[in-house]
Formats: C-alpha cells, sequence, structure tokens
C-alpha cells in the first residue's frame, strides 16, 4: 500500500462518497474504486461496505483508515520540517477562524502578514470551532483563531486579546439613548442569538443565564450579518462583538456595558509539536 492508496482511502472515509472522493483525488471514480478493492483483496479485509445510498465503514476499515490518516501526517510533517530548515517563514501556513471572527479579522491581518513574512504561502480557511478543532487534531491546519475555553492536551493554546460584547438595538428602541447598559436590567428583555454549533451563541448564552435573560426562541439567525439585519429592522436586540461593529453605523445603536462586560477571549491554537512556531509567534505579535 503507498501514500496515495492511503490518501484514496482517507478520502472515501471522510466525504463518503466514492465519486466525491475521487473528484476530491483527482482521479476518475473507476480508478478510485479499482484500487480501493485491489487493497482490500491484498490486505484480505473489507474496509468499505457500499451500495447505492451509501458507504459505511468497517470496524477494521476504521483501525486501518485511523492509521492511514497518521502516516499521511507524519509525512506531511516530514516535508515541512524539510522545508522549515530551508527557510522558517515560506511554504504553506494554513491559518483558520470561526466566522464571526475570520470576516472581520483576516482582511486587517492579511496584508500585514504577507508585509512580515512574504515568501508564506498564507491559505486561509473558515469553519466552526469544532471542526477546527478536529482540524487541528488532524493536521489539516497549522493554527486556528479561537474564542477560549479550547480543551486539548496535544494543543497549545495563546490568548491575544479579549473581545468585548456591545448591545444592539434600533434607533427607534426605548434602549437607544442608553449610554452605559446595566447587563442585569436585560432580563425583561428577550436576545436574538445566533444558530447552534456557533461558538458566539455559547458565549451569549453563558451570558444569559449568568443574568436570566431569556432567548428569542422564534428565530435563530445563520450569522451576525442576520442578527444586524434584524436589530435594523427593529425586530430585537442581540450582543455584538466589538470587532464585528462599525461606529459609523447610524441605523444601529451600540450600547457599551457596564464593568464587568461581557467579553470572548481570542486565542491562537496550534499543536504542541508544529515545526511552524516562529510563524505562529509573527501572527501573534500582530494581534496581541
Amino acid at each position: 500500500m503507498n501514500l496515495r492508496e492511503m490518501s484514496y482511502l482517507v478520502a472515501v472515509a471522510d466525504l463518503r462518497n466514492f465519486t466525491k472522493a475521487a473528484e476530491h483525488c483527482y482521479v476518475s471514480q473507476p480508478t478510485l474504486s479499482a484500487q480501493i478493492k485491489k487493497m482490500e483483496q491484498s490486505l484480505d479485509v473489507k474496509i468499505f461496505e457500499r451500495d447505492n445510498k451509501q458507504v459505511m465503514i468497517t470496524e477494521e476499515g476504521k483501525d486501518i483508515i485511523q492509521s492511514a490518516e497518521k502516516i499521511l501526517q507524519e509525512v506531511e510533517r516530514i516535508k515541512e520540517i524539510a522545508e522549515h530548515a530551508h527557510n522558517p517563514f515560506s511554504g504553506k501556513f494554513r491559518l483558520a477562524a470561526f466566522p464571526t471572527l475570520a470576516t472581520y479579522i483576516f482582511p486587517d491581518m492579511v496584508p500585514q502578514i504577507k508585509k512580515l513574512m512574504p515568501e508564506l504561502h498564507l491559505i486561509l480557511i473558515e469553519d466552526k470551532t469544532a471542526e477546527l478543532i478536529e482540524r487541528l487534531h488532524k493536521g489539516e491546519i497549522d493554527a486556528a483563531l479561537l474564542a477560549l475555553p479550547v480543551h486539548g492536551e496535544s494543543l497549545e493554546v495563546k490568548p491575544l486579546f479579549d473581545d468585548n460584547f456591545l448591545l444592539a438595538v434600533s434607533p427607534s428602541h426605548p434602549l437607544a439613548n442608553t449610554t452605559e447598559m446595566n447587563v442585569d436590567k436585560l432580563a425583561q428583555y428577550r436576545l436574538l442569538l445566533l444558530e447552534e454549533g456557533h461558538c458566539l451563541r455559547d458565549h451569549a448564552l453563558e451570558v444569559c443565564h449568568q443574568h436570566n435573560i431569556a432567548e428569542e426562541q422564534d428565530f435563530r439567525a445563520t450569522s451576525l450579518e442576520t442578527l444586524r439585519q434584524m436589530v435594523r429592522a427593529g425586530t430585537g436586540i442581540t450582543m455584538m462583538p466589538e470587532i464585528a461593529i462599525n461606529h459609523a453605523e447610524t441605523d444601529i445603536c451600540y450600547i457599551p456595558f457596564m464593568k464587568p462586560q461581557p467579553y470572548r477571549t481570542i486565542a491562537i491554537v496550534y499543536r504542541k509539536t508544529s515545526t511552524k512556531k516562529e510563524i505562529v509567534k509573527h501572527i501573534e505579535a500582530l494581534l496581541s
């Protein structure tokens, strides 16, 4: 079994679809299927169960695929070590962030990184927190900008900055002229929040639970921009992270909270075994 064949196995396992896996690996579907069948015959083990509707991994197949993933990760690490030896600030660097941060931090940050490390091939990735942590463990990304807490014995977590929450209301809302908000007084209102899976929702819910604030149950937004539009329309109020706020806006009033302000802490997270710690340090310095 060679590395290419291992990559076929992992692609099928990840995508659970032979056609999509073939596209991902830039081979024809018959070629990929034939190679998988050849591997199964060579090992005398059934790795996948498949029919016209779905692809399932056998128990033996799970162990084989897990080993293949580890081998591919180590091969990639060998390449990175060799590349790093020539120039620690060159080659690919895959930097990720969750959606409610990426939109607002990447545009200003990327030009600074390129100026500081011009030979670096920066690849930007946006995904939800749980997926990014999993991709860090798998070696699919080099570092991620995440909101604390982040857990994982194999991960290094470096806090960068605190991002305060402000209350967002429409100009016609009774709270619009408030200069500073006592978070406890929000108990009489219902907050618009993001849908499940967004870490910003988790942070907002934590504040809600601490101060007996209710969530608006009839609506959950898919993005911060949707929340913003709902506030503009006077449909409700929400908590907005400061990094996402344009203070020049006139159709939304942003009200700071009294101290202690609710906030989230943004950190850069990477593997303890990473060969790209020098790059991470430079990014850390830019954002701290």
